[in-house]
């Protein structure tokens, strides 16, 4: 049931579509001074501290009782599929733009609507399909340039679209495993485990002195990504509490548009920090097509129970 604000719900979304949008911005700078296994760790560190926090705060902290009653496998599957996508997410974004990557994420919904087309018998509205379509075709034609470097497997773009495709993968992978864990844990108590487990298996990987190298501005970069995630699941959270989760998911479609105009805005304000994608008119019409086959699968997805919504908040 939802409060029936939809003014409220529909502000909330966008500010959790605006602060996902902002995201790789920030991420994509932090990668010249520190690692993607570095930043992750600390992205990890800082969830599992505030989010453990607040459940304390509220005495919401997963039990052992409920550990136990958990399906351990699924559990493991949660665990290695958003960890793996915070990290080649940062992998990814390393060799590609990050309107390239917003655009290519896009495929994270699409994996988890097929997921549990297959998984668990979903049924696929014919809109559904309809945006899928539209979605892969935009892509098409997003990437109509670049389509050489595409077929060029040992350029550095190539692999870092290579890697933001898997990252989708794991991510659905997490969702789903997400979805059944949702009979044991809340989704906050899901995160937190999912947050102290990624802490020490990244950890190995870890330069912690690369931390003393940072500048003002990159440390501001490091807290507000730490921060960003957080908040913006907040928002979201929030937002399925006064509107329909299809209508709140379809906001956040436009992610990837909010990441071209965020991008657009910095190069014309400061011209040497980022430059904005060249984009032809092949490409503008395939991120606008991106972004309307995902509102169109979004709006196709049924009600669920409990509240809980079709796709859970994607986190890079």
């Amino acid at each position: 049931m939802t409060t029936g604000r939809w003014k409220l719900g529909f502000s909330l979304a966008l500010l959790t579509a605006t602060l996902w949008g902002v995201l790789p911005i920030a991420l994509k700078l932090l990668l010249d001074r520190m690692d993607a296994y570095t930043v992750t760790w600390y992205r990890f560190v800082a969830a599992a501290a505030l989010l453990g926090a607040f459940l304390a705060y509220r005495r919401k902290l997963p039990s052992l009782s409920q550990l136990k009653q958990a399906n351990k496998p699924v559990l493991a599957v949660a665990i290695f599929g958003l960890s793996g996508n915070y990290v080649l997410y940062l992998v990814g974004l390393d060799r590609v733009s990050p309107e390239t990557a917003q655009m290519v994420i896009q495929l994270a919904p699409m994996f988890l609507l097929l997921g549990g087309l297959i998984l668990f018998k979903e049924t696929f509205r014919k809109i559904q399909w309809v945006g899928l379509l539209v979605l892969v075709g935009g892509l098409l034609l997003y990437f109509n340039d670049p389509l050489g470097d595409l077929t060029d497997f040992n350029g550095a773009y190539h692999f870092g679209v290579m890697i933001i495709v898997v990252t989708a993968f794991f991510w659905a992978a997490y969702a789903l495993a997400q979805k059944q864990l949702l009979r044991a844990f809340r989704s906050d108590q899901v995160l937190l485990i999912i947050y102290i487990a990624a802490v020490i298996i990244v950890f190995p990987a870890v330069q912690l002195s690369q931390i003393g190298e940072l500048n003002r501005l990159e440390w501001f970069l490091l807290i507000f990504s730490c921060l960003n995630t957080l908040v913006a699941y907040g928002c979201f959270a929030e937002a399925l509490a006064h509107w329909e989760a299809s209508r709140v998911s379809a906001v956040l479609a436009v992610t990837p548009l909010i990441t071209f105009v965020s991008i657009w805005l910095l190069a014309r304000t400061y011209p040497g920090v980022m430059a904005s994608e060249k984009l032809n008119a092949p490409s503008i019409i395939g991120a606008s097509l991106v972004v309307v086959g995902s509102m169109l699968a979004a709006l196709g997805r049924r009600r669920e129970r409990n509240g809980i919504p079709a796709t859970p908040p994607l986190m890079e």
